[in-house]
């Protein structure tokens, strides 16, 4: 019952405080403002660690809990590539460093429109260098994010293969935003979190002149040969829904093992109240379940 109570607050929240802020009209400094804002509700476990540095000169934010860790998760956080930062998404992170017992590296690439395609893309593969050359093997680094973080990640993953570059041990993608094109969006009776004219406008800041049918950017229309184990969550509150299912059933096709889960009545990257909403933190739990099976020892 409580839970349930939860839920309704917190999707009213999301519906009244965080989506009327994304709108085109609204200037991408003044989302970033309340995005800093609002995801100070979302909080990390208590005894996580949390240390700044960099990688490849990216400013990153390292999340740890306990004592050991197996591997590196470079996690590449969601915001349409406008908005969000490591540091927005420090209450995930930190869930997720403590699921999988791995340390979470949130990387703080640069954002459009100051920094169009393929900046973001240019940093992720360049801290997922880094990480290497910091003494991980590639078997021992999971790549995750969330919305567009998400779509990154897919994006990176294709772009290493294509250069015959080691891949990651897996990929862990919560509401990826996987195509720009917006040509199979979903029509929930409630989306709490998106709208339409936002995340074009997103898509038109981030992609510049470059097609967003480039599966650097709509993942949802490259190849996925090769990709290493998928596991993708979703709410069936989002118009990002239709992508998430896409996704699924593109990577399974090209053989990729692919676990796809809907939560129903929950909303885009709900994942974020981990620690407060029970179905939240079951997310997370799977998502460091599934990063360690296929992490090397």
């Amino acid at each position: 019952m409580l839970q349930h109570v939860l839920e309704t607050a917190l999707r009213q929240t999301m519906n009244r405080l965080v989506k009327p802020f994304l709108r085109p009209a609204i200037p991408v400094s003044v989302q970033r403002t309340v995005t800093r804002q609002a995801y100070r509700s979302s909080v990390p476990p208590r005894g996580c660690r949390f240390q700044a540095g960099t990688l490849a000169g990216i400013p990153v934010i390292s999340s740890s809990f306990g004592q050991a860790t197996r591997g590196a998760v470079l996690y590449l956080h969601g915001g349409g590539y406008i908005i969000g930062s490591a540091a927005t998404h420090k209450g995930l992170t930190g869930h997720l460093a403590k699921a999988s017992g791995c340390m979470v590296v949130a990387l703080d690439y640069r954002l459009a429109p100051e920094h169009p395609f393929p900046a973001a893309l240019d940093d992720a593969e360049a801290a997922w260098l880094a990480l290497i050359d910091e003494g991980f093997t590639p078997e021992q680094i999971a790549i995750a994010g969330d919305s567009a973080g998400g779509g990154l990640a897919i994006a990176l993953a294709m772009r290493l293969r294509d250069s015959n570059q080691p891949l990651p041990a897996s990929l862990t993608v919560f509401s990826p935003w996987t195509d720009m094109t917006q040509q199979a969006l979903y029509s929930p009776t409630c989306e709490p979190v998106l709208q339409v004219s936002w995340i074009a406008k997103a898509a038109t800041l981030y992609a510049g002149q470059e097609s967003l049918r480039n599966p650097l950017l709509s993942p949802v229309f490259g190849n996925f040969q090769g990709l290493p184990p998928l596991l993708i969550q979703v709410g069936s509150q989002e118009i990002l829904l239709n992508d998430a299912e896409r996704l699924a059933r593109a990577a399974r096709e090209a053989g990729v093992k692919t676990q796809f889960e809907v939560f129903n009545n929950l909303w885009h990257v709900f994942q974020i109240h981990c620690g407060q909403l029970d179905r939240a933190t079951a997310a997370v739990t799977t998502a460091g379940e599934h990063i360690r099976e296929h992490l090397a020892d």
